[in-house]
């Protein structure tokens, strides 16, 4: 059976708070999408620039995992730290927190000097990257725009 959001919604209402959080607990138990998503609700989303700084401790930690020996682990380390970039912005769904964390990825790229050329795979991910920045700062407010200029003119980005 399918069902939609609003139904379920109003299940949900007629089930006891105390019904409502045991089924919360199984949702996060069953897979670790669900359980990051919680986290972030009950304590991301209050200060989500809180939620920015943990999120760039939490990619370095990542990048500083990358083995640089070879062009390959260095393709596939950097893979790895944008599948835990996305699964931040996901949770988020702020453009800011997008353009934050996505200035930050490409300017660890540019501060480990990886050689983009080394790889097309590698120099695609960074320039996807770039556009996908380009996307979000569309979106943004018009003082907010202003605000994230010199950051895309360290990266070399131009609008």
């Amino acid at each position: 059976m399918k069902h939609t959001i609003n139904q379920l919604q109003k299940e949900l209402a007629t089930y006891p708070p105390k019904e409502v959080l045991e089924i919360c607990v199984k949702l996060a138990k069953f897979k670790k999408e669900n359980k990051a998503y919680l986290e972030y609700i009950l304590f991301g989303s209050a200060d989500e620039q809180e939620y920015i700084k943990e999120g760039k401790i939490h990619l370095e930690e990542v990048f500083a995992t990358i083995s640089r020996k070879s062009t390959y682990t260095t393709k596939k380390g950097l893979q790895k730290v944008v599948r835990h970039l996305t699964k931040l912005i996901k949770n988020s769904k702020s453009k800011q927190t997008e353009i934050e964390l996505r200035i930050f990825f490409c300017n660890q790229i540019k501060k480990a000097r990886i050689n983009l050329d080394s790889s097309k795979i590698i120099s695609n991910l960074y320039y996807r990257e770039i556009d996908k920045i380009k996307a979000a700062y569309i979106k943004l407010h018009e003082d907010l725009q202003y605000d994230y200029h010199s950051d895309f003119e360290k990266l070399g980005i131009q609008l």
